[in-house]
């Protein structure tokens, strides 16, 4: 099975554990994407076949332009300078890779549409990796202008590669009509009965990840509730003001809570003592020594914690990250909070409710059954090798 993949740690991680269980079985295994990325992101022993090495570089360079972005602005840039010029860089080294490793099966994430492509001109079987579950949520139904436009942009790929279904509205590569693997459950997503029977459920799928710096894990203080502060790794330059919310809100809830707090410490300066800040966290590995998480609503984050069952509260600064926030709220895990002008009041409030009231954990905690339920890993592996 070959997995093609962008070069962003939060779509290749469940391609990580899906492809750790199915070499478990016996199979064999590899990825097709931006080799130097990949390299940094996969396990050590991965086979990567390259593909797009040329547009990885500038693709995972992209924020410093995108983190500004807001609303429509925001993806029209996600097409316009990162899907379509990474399909087109990737299509050739994909048939490659294809060509030379003969997978039986191919599974594209939805953001490597160059895999589905590829897939289809040269006859082999292909599933989707909705590594989030936005776009299975009819995220422009309030839109149509805007939905109208990124189906404009998908014709527009396909036919650039020679597609003859493209003139006629075409198919969707972020789709397959075989099998769609959602790394979320209907607890979350909300959309229970509401998709195709090819579409599964299998809840999320943590792998492996590479080392973390050491953790002063001596400086976890007992006598505090504790409460992890993340904006994942690409959106950190744009908190700066939120970041000033947070160490507010830290000083109001110094006698009941220690913030860990992950960010450049060039952003953040000198933090008092209750406050331990670090650049980088081994966050599956902190989790389940917390009690609430505070986030921009990255899918992968928000599903970390409520696979924990910790409550959250959530500032979504664009792309799918609303649509995550409003799930999360709607299924009454967490409270969502303004990421552009939240004051430490509102942030402090927010905090206070999720952690003293009982509803928010309680409902983090159903959704963490349903997780466990749906099978994760095992369930994907499953999925798959029904397609063989």
């Amino acid at each position: 099975m070959l997995f093609t993949v962008p070069p962003l740690a939060g779509h290749v991680n469940p391609t990580v554990a899906v492809g750790a269980e199915l070499a478990a079985r016996g199979h064999e295994i590899a990825w097709a994407g931006p080799a130097s990325a990949l390299t940094r992101l996969l396990p050590a022993q991965a086979r990567i076949l390259p593909a797009g090495e040329d547009a990885g570089g500038g693709y995972s360079a992209l924020h410093e332009r995108w983190r500004d972005l807001r609303g429509v602005g925001a993806l029209r840039f996600l097409w316009e300078e990162a899907l379509v010029p990474l399909a087109r860089a990737m299509v050739p080294g994909v048939e490659r890779a294809v060509r030379a490793f003969g997978p039986d099966v191919l599974v594209a994430d939805q953001q490597a549409l160059a895999g589905p492509l590829v897939a289809r001109r040269l006859g082999v079987p292909w599933a989707t990796s909705a590594s989030t579950s936005a776009e299975l949520t009819r995220p422009f139904a309030d839109f149509p202008k805007v939905g109208e436009w990124v189906a404009g942009q998908i014709s527009g790929l396909l036919a650039e590669f020679g597609d003859a279904a493209a003139e006629s509205g075409g198919w969707d590569p972020r789709f397959s009509e075989r099998l769609v693997l959602v790394f979320s459950t209907p607890e979350l997503v909300g959309t229970a009965g509401d998709l195709p029977v090819h579409h599964a459920y299998v809840g999320p799928a943590f792998g492996a990840r590479p080392a973390s710096p050491g953790f002063p894990w001596q400086r976890l203080d007992p006598a505090r509730r504790r409460v992890l502060v993340s904006l994942g790794t690409l959106n950190q330059e744009a908190g700066a003001r939120f970041y000033g919310a947070v160490l507010g809100a830290a000083e109001r809830l110094a006698g009941e809570v220690q913030f860990v707090l992950a960010a450049p410490s060039a952003l953040i300066g000198p933090v008092p003592g209750h406050v331990l800040l670090q650049e980088s966290v081994p966050q599956l590995e902190l989790l389940p020594h917390l009690d609430a998480v505070v986030c921009h609503a990255g899918h992968n984050t928000v599903c970390e914690a409520l696979a924990h069952g910790l409550p959250l509260v959530v500032a979504p600064i664009r792309d799918d990250q609303p649509i995550v926030a409003r799930q999360v709220v709607e299924a009454g895990a967490g409270i969502r909070v303004r990421f552009g002008r939240t004051r430490a009041e509102e942030l402090r409030d927010a905090l206070t409710a999720v952690l003293d009231d009982p509803g928010p954990r309680r409902a983090a905690r159903r959704i963490q059954a349903s997780f466990a339920a749906a099978g994760g890993a095992a369930a994907a592996a499953d999925r798959l090798e029904k397609l063989l």
